[in-house]
């Protein structure tokens, strides 16, 4: 009866936690639009944003992509979950970009085949503007960079000025291949765009989560992302480098194959800095899946990088030429008028429009799942054991259910995935396709290192204290950076990942307004958080996540 008290005094104030952030969020959207509204016409006019905090302009309206669009967010919510429990990996795979692509579709078509589809990508700002002019690329790379600045004959278009040639060169070479025109070019982002929800559940298995990756592919076929997924390059870009990061995932395995997945990772990474200077920040992704599973790819996606850096080089295009002459035609536009006090947290309501509330939801838990704490208390106590004190514990730490457990080495060794209630609640259709070999073999090396370092001979261990801590406080550092690998939840990895690197952009100040299509590639990761709410309540936030996207795009006429 105990136990039961215990459990059911757990579970309700962490749903009550998922609905309390929901919340915040929705007043962080609702503050970031009556504001502009309370400081009247004139701050408002500087904004630059019609619709704040979104890049659009209010205007109810349907289209006939609504009835389309609300059958496939019944379909999702109806038999999503359960198809993501049963199907084969493969077929998942295909049905969660099948998915996303009639969903990105379907929304673009609210507003019309011209106005949402394809005309997006044709007006005098954006890419194919300029894509008549250019009939020479080499000359056009070489000549690049003194096009970036404003105020001149021959400036380059507001979106092409704002990236290094890469995105321009990709529509280049399709209308080179006859597929000319707005049509072609949006249905290359969606596709692109739609596939970095594949890229994510791909990043997830390789790391060793298929069942969150399941858990996840509903949220990531019906994202909100999808009304600016349809149609923008800012798509494409999250695609090439969605993809990047799961081959580097994937190259982190042991396995034949490991070299050219971490080649063509570093390709993909090389690439994205050539679409958008931004992208740079997808460091922080890559980084999170290096310390999740080791160093072993570093070497050849570098090669890859320096192959795309020295071609792009060579054909005349230096990258940070380009970087220094973006960020001052930056200030020479309308970024010097948007007020920072507003956008620094203006962007952050975009990008909860962007993610969905059912991701802030979860972040709580992902704040949870990253177990800081396996790396500082192994690092601590070994600390201890070299200053002479005697090892006891603190205490015993406690699961998410409130009870008392035991170390958490031979705990996770004994049973993997972890029993902690977060974990319980969460999707974990199949048992088989759960890998848990990774884990406890990481485990079970912390386990043997920390007891190789207690049988160590007494001549050995009674060395001068000043060789001695140095040594055992790297060994806990490393021990503990094993525990912490085979504690960590994937899904919350990669969705902290994802926030950390929107936080940064977001105060670089670079990004003001216009930020739920430009992080784009970063906000997608955060819904991989998603995969941590309970099962219980998994369709009620798809609801939330569905109805979230109509009303913005039947409210909001979107410019991107």
């Amino acid at each position: 009866m105990r136990k039961t008290v215990v459990i059911a005094a757990a579970r309700h104030p962490t749903r009550r936690a998922d609905l309390g952030w929901a919340l915040a969020a929705a007043a962080l959207v609702a503050a970031a639009i009556i504001v502009p509204r309370i400081m009247g016409k004139q701050w408002r006019d500087r904004l630059y944003a019609g619709a704040a905090p979104l890049f659009g302009e209010w205007l109810p309206h349907i289209g006939w992509g609504t009835g389309p669009v609300i059958a496939i967010a019944v379909l999702v919510l109806v038999y999503g979950p359960g198809l993501a429990e049963r199907l084969s990996w493969r077929r998942l795979l295909a049905a969660t970009w099948l998915t996303a692509i009639a969903w990105a579709g379907a929304l673009a078509l609210v507003d019309g085949w011209q106005r949402g589809f394809a005309g997006r990508l044709t007006s005098r700002d954006e890419y194919l503007h300029e894509v008549g002019g250019v009939t020479d690329i080499a000359a056009m790379l070489r000549g690049f960079s003194a096009r970036i600045l404003d105020f001149q004959p021959d400036s380059w278009t507001t979106h092409v000025s704002g990236h290094p040639p890469g995105a321009l060169l990709v529509f280049v070479l399709l209308d080179r291949l006859g597929l000319s025109g707005g049509g072609w070019a949006g249905l290359l982002c969606v596709l692109a765009g739609c596939g970095a929800a594949v890229a994510i559940l791909v990043t997830l298995r390789a790391l060793g989560a298929e069942w969150r990756a399941r858990a996840a592919a509903p949220f990531l076929a019906l994202a909100p992302a999808a009304v600016w997924l349809a149609v923008s390059a800012d798509a494409l870009f999250a695609g090439v480098t969605a993809w990047a990061v799961a081959l580097l995932a994937v190259a982190t395995r042991r396995g034949a194959r490991w070299v050219p997945a971490a080649v063509g990772s570093g390709l993909l990474f090389g690439f994205g800095l050539y679409l958008s200077y931004g992208l740079v920040l997808m460091a922080v992704p890559a980084l999170a899946v290096l310390a999740a599973r080791g160093l072993r790819p570093v070497l050849p996606v570098v090669v890859g990088m320096l192959l795309v850096v020295g071609a792009f080089t060579a054909a005349g295009f230096w990258w940070f030429d380009g970087y220094h002459l973006v960020v001052e035609r930056y200030y020479q536009g309308i970024a010097s008028e948007r007020p920072y006090s507003y956008w620094v947290w203006g962007n952050l309501a975009a990008t909860v429009c962007a993610v969905g509330l059912a991701s802030v939801a979860a972040l709580h838990r992902v704040a949870r799942e990253l177990r800081p704490s396996a790396l500082w208390r192994t690092a601590e106590a070994s600390a201890k054991q070299a200053d002479g004190a005697e090892m006891s514990p603190s205490g015993p730490h406690r699961h998410d259910d409130g009870a008392p457990a035991a170390d958490p080495v031979p705990e996770a060794i004994a049973a993997t995935p972890r029993s902690s209630a977060a974990n319980a609640a969460a999707p974990q259709p199949n048992t088989a396709a759960q890998p848990p070999s990774a884990s406890t073999a990481s485990l079970r090396r912390a386990a043997s290192w920390s007891a190789a370092a207690d049988e160590r001979p007494a001549a050995k261990r009674d060395g001068s204290a000043t060789r001695r801590r140095p040594a055992a406080v790297l060994g806990g550092a490393l021990s503990g950076l094993l525990r912490w690998r085979a504690m960590v939840d994937p899904a919350a990895l990669m969705a902290a990942a994802g926030l950390a690197a929107l936080l940064l952009a977001d105060l670089s100040g670079l990004s003001k307004a216009e930020t739920e299509r430009i992080w784009l590639p970063f906000g997608l990761w955060v819904i991989a958080g998603t995969a941590l709410l309970p099962r219980r309540d998994v369709r009620a936030w798809l609801a939330v996540q569905a109805v979230g996207a109509l009303l913005v795009n039947h409210l909001v006429l979107t410019n991107w």
